[in-house]
Formats: structure tokens, C-alpha cells, sequence
């Protein structure tokens, strides 16, 4: 799949999106791709003559599906459950109560049969189009057969091969008044309007939403990445799925936190204030936050996308870095400037690259995310729109080439640790952009997206979230 030439203005909130994990891609597209199907179904008046459904998951949906709960997330989606809002305690009981009954409630509105095992197929083979396939089956009342094919292109982002919906999202973003595809770009309206990176993609926003929905959508997207790190260091036992990995975000945030005292997420923040500060402590602090949403993450829990869910550690971890360490006054409008800049990034590689480790290894993830949080940690430090840039090059350039080989098929191992060196990669990224002259930098930003981009192409597929190679081959589950 080749990148289009073709200007697309992607939103900080297509960048970062509430989601159930444990993958973005593989979880929260093919939910998405269920309630797009729901939508077509109901368009073309045939909603209610379906009396039968089946799935078939192909290539990389199909060979790690089963770690990254695809077929839990379609059948999700197909009962009419969001992602957003999902209680994510009835999740299990849902998907139970179908399995003893084999009866799915289409929407919420229509009873049909359905056999979890049967009617959700696996298939080894890749669609042409992109890695992530996906297409529903329906036998309607009149006798006639529909089906409709969708891929998840990575951060939750579904879309169908002839891209009907390109135009229409292309004509509704034309209003942005910085139409930015490259950092190159982005920089020349930077120095045009005399605005930081923030500024621009903040006037963007606006073309979209009102300021109070903007400040609302980064509030309720902060609310739900500080409650991820918080249930993640309150949280102990084995994650799910059979690797019998254990959560530790929990015993390094109660041996770092010691006997000071909190009742909940409100004084969380300033009870970390107020412990012991060393440069040891502050790795731990970094760490502990990335493994915490990511443990959640691969617990089916809520998380942001950021790219992706995947990697959603990092950029909170590098923002919860600047609140407990660098900045103690900091509140709404440094968080807001975080994830203005932190997804502008993002867009810059999901436009000139992807975001999918389907199509590029985890470089288009963790490599991603860690580029994404230097970069905003970059402004708040104080740094220039060069710098900014600067940043988000070194922390990408230093993850060129990182393969996604997940074993079992699960967002576990390497997938949690990764999120806390991309965090931890990020900060010194920033800090070597603030201590340099960005004029004088060998490597623009531009030029490592293309590279990345080349690196995707170039790399083999049992490198490309398949499970198929790498550590995923060399350890088994029965190791663990």
C-alpha cells in the first residue's frame, strides 16, 4: 500500500481516541469496522432482513487475533456496544452469556444465531489491500447474500478499499486554515504567524470545534489517561491471555510512593510531588507510569490511543513526567499544549508513514509515540518549534528498523516494556534538542518519516505483527 500524495488534515482527536485494549488495530478497528457495517446495513434498508452473520479476519487480524481479543472486540461491536462507553466490567459476561446461549443481539435490536467459534473465522491469507482485513457476511429474509470488506489501518482508523469516506473527511478538514502535511510545513506557518506548534494546531481545532468542545474532548481524553495510569499502579496479579505475565507497575509505584498518603486521582498527582526526587527515582517514576496503562491496556481495559493502544504508555508517561517532576504548577493549559503538539506529531507520521505495525513494525507505534511525547515535552520545556521537531527526529531516528514480533500474539511481551523506554527515550530526546542548535541538525524530521516509511516497506512481514518471527518464534508460550 503505497502512501497518497494527496493532502490529508487528520485532527489531534483522530490522533488520540478513547479505546478498549489491547490493540488499536486489532481491538478497537474491527470494533469500529462492526459498528461502521451496523451503519450500512441500516443505510441500505436491510438492517432488518439480516437472519444470519459471519466474520472472516484475515492476515494480521487473523494470525495475532486471538492475543489481541479481535474476535471479542467484532462481536463487541456487532452487539452495539461502544468502545468509549462500554462498561468494561461486562465485557466478560457479555461474550460468556453469548457462548452458552449462541444467540447475538444485533445492535441491541435484533436476535439472531450466532456461534462464537464458528461464525468468527481466522484466515491465514492477506487481503491485497492492507494487512489488517476484515469483512461481514450477511444472509437476508429474501434469500440474498450482502458482504462488506473494511481494514484497520492502525490507531483505530478503519477505512474501505475504494476509501468512499476520503472525500467527504477531505472537504470537511479543507477548512483548516494550515493545511500541513509536512514538518516542513508546519515550521513555515510556525515563523509565518509568529505561534508555536501548539498555536497552529490549536487555530486547526477551531475550524472544527468550539473551544469548549475542544477543552472538553482533551479533558475527558487527560481524565482518561490519568485514570489508566492510576488503576494500572493499583492494580496486581497476572494479565490475562496465558503468558502468566505479572503487573508490576504496582509494587515499583508503592515502593516509590512509601507512606505518603492520598484517597484517590485528584491527590495522587500532588502525593507524587512530594516524594524523593533522584535521577534513579525518576526513571522508576517514568517506567512505572508507561507499564501501568499499558497493563491496563492489555487487560482489555480503557486507554487513549496514542498512536495506537499498543503504545498508549508513553506519551502520558512523558506528560505525568512534566507534572510530577518538571513543573509542579503546571495544570489544564500545559496538558492542552502536550497533546496539541503531541498529536500534531502524530498526524506528520500517520501522513508521510503509518501508525499501523502491521505495515511497519513497531517503529510506526512505540518509535511513534516516543516522537510524539519529545515533542510536546519539548514546547513545555520552553523549546522552539525547531526544537520541537528536532526532538521528535532524534527520538524516531533511535527507533528506525524496531520490529513488532509480540508473543503469542499478545500486546504483552516486548509491547509493555517498550512503552517505558519510548518514554524514557523521549525525555532525553528533548533534552538533546534543547541543548542543540536545531538550525545546525543533520536529520530533519521530514527525512526521518521517509526513511521510516522505507525501512515499513522494506522489512519482512513476520516482522509485522504476525507473530511469525523474532522473539515471538524464539519463545514459546509453553516457556512461560
Amino acid at each position: 500500500m503505497e502512501k497518497s500524495a494527496q493532502i490529508e488534515c487528520i485532527s489531534v482527536f483522530d490522533m488520540l481516541k478513547v479505546g478498549v485494549g489491547p490493540s488499536s488495530s486489532h481491538t478497537l478497528g474491527p470494533w469500529r469496522a462492526a459498528q461502521r457495517w451496523i451503519a450500512e446495513l441500516k443505510k441500505k434498508d436491510i438492517f432488518e432482513l439480516v437472519e444470519k452473520i459471519h466474520v472472516d479476519l484475515y492476515g494480521s487480524l487473523s494470525l495475532t487475533g486471538k492475543g489481541h481479543a479481535t474476535d471479542i472486540a467484532t462481536v463487541l461491536g456487532l452487539m452495539g456496544h461502544d468502545p468509549v462507553t462500554i462498561d468494561i466490567a461486562i465485557i466478560q459476561t457479555e461474550i460468556d452469556t453469548l457462548k452458552a446461549k449462541n444467540i447475538l443481539c444485533l445492535n441491541g435490536e435484533k436476535n439472531i444465531p450466532f456461534t462464537f467459534t464458528e461464525d468468527v473465522k481466522f484466515n491465514r491469507n492477506f487481503l491485497e489491500f492492507h494487512p489488517n482485513g476484515i469483512t461481514f457476511r450477511a444472509l437476508l429474509s429474501n434469500g440474498k447474500k450482502c458482504s462488506s470488506s473494511f481494514y484497520s489501518i492502525g490507531g483505530g482508523f478503519v477505512v474501505k478499499k475504494e476509501r468512499k469516506n476520503a472525500s467527504k473527511k477531505l472537504k470537511k478538514f479543507d477548512a483548516f486554515p494550515f493545511k500541513i502535511q509536512t514538518g516542513n510545513e508546519l515550521l513555515a506557518f510556525c515563523k509565518q504567524e509568529n505561534k508555536n506548534i501548539s498555536q497552529i494546531v490549536l487555530e486547526n481545532e477551531r475550524s472544527l470545534r468550539t473551544d469548549e468542545e475542544i477543552n472538553a474532548s482533551l479533558k475527558q481524553i487527560w481524565d482518561v489517561m490519568l485514570d489508566s495510569m492510576y488503576v494500572g499502579c493499583h492494580s496486581e496479579g497476572n494479565l490475562p491471555g496465558g503468558l502468566n505475565v505479572k503487573r508490576r507497575a504496582k509494587e515499583i509505584h508503592d515502593r516509590l510512593i512509601g507512606e505518603t498518603q492520598y484517597s484517590g486521582t485528584e491527590d495522587w498527582i500532588p502525593a507524587i510531588r512530594n516524594t524523593e526526587v533522584k535521577f534513579r527515582q525518576i526513571l522508576k517514576w517514568v517506567s512505572c507510569f508507561a507499564l501501568s496503562v499499558n497493563e491496563v491496556n492489555a487487560s482489555l481495559g480503557r486507554v487513549v490511543t496514542a498512536p495506537t493502544n499498543g503504545s498508549a504508555g508513553t506519551v502520558p508517561a512523558v506528560l505525568m513526567y512534566y507534572l510530577v517532576i518538571e513543573n509542579h504548577n503546571a495544570g489544564f493549559e500545559e496538558i492542552k499544549k502536550f497533546m496539541l503538539v503531541a498529536g500534531e506529531i502524530g498526524s506528520l507520521f500517520k501522513k508521510g508513514a503509518t501508525i499501523s505495525a502491521a505495515m511497519g513494525g513497531c517503529q510506526a507505534e512505540i518509535g511513534v509515540s516516543s516522537a510524539m511525547a519529545a515533542g510536546a515535552l519539548t514546547e513545555l520545556l520552553g523549546g522552539t518549534p525547531e526544537q520541537v521537531l528536532m526532538a521528535s527526529e532524534i527520538a524516531m531516528e533511535h527507533h528506525l528498523g524496531l520490529t513488532c514480533d509480540p508473543i503469542g500474539g499478545l500486546v504483552q511481551i516486548p509491547c509493555i516494556e517498550r512503552n517505558a523506554m519510548g518514554a524514557i527515550k523521549a525525555i532525553n530526546a528533548a533534552e538533546i534538542a534543547l541543548e542543540s542548535d536545531a538550525s545546525k541538525a543533520k536529520v530533519p524530521l521530514d527525512k526521518v518519516i521517509e526513511t521510516m516509511w522505507e525501512t515499513a516497506k522494506d522489512m519482512n512481514k513476520k516482522y509485522k505483527e504476525t507473530s511469525e518471527g523474532g522473539l515471538a518464534v524464539k519463545v514459546s508460550l509453553s516457556d512461560c
